[in-house]
């Protein structure tokens, strides 16, 4: 079969099914939601990367001493007595 410019009709499976026009928008409750599920699944997407990372910082970790002397009286901890002398 030709159309009037000429050109072949397309078969009924390529055409482009047209929107109903009975069909209501997209409320705005529903956009909100896509917008907040895409917001939480690009923040999830970029904490990954980090996640796959932490246990190779843990294994970096300066070890604890076996005999005691972990503790150390850096100016961070004299600093905390200085303020939490009463």
């Amino acid at each position: 079969m030709v159309g009037s410019a000429g050109m072949p009709h397309p078969p009924e499976a390529l055409m482009q099914k047209l929107p109903d026009p009975s069909a209501q928008p997209v409320s705005r409750r529903r956009l909100f939601a896509g917008a907040g599920a895409a917001g939480a699944l690009a923040a999830t997407a970029a904490l990954l990367p980090q996640a796959e990372q932490a246990p190779a910082a843990l294994a970096q970790a300066k070890r604890a001493p076996q005999a005691g002397g972990g503790y150390q009286l850096t100016a961070h901890v004299q600093r905390y007595y200085q303020t939490a002398k009463v």
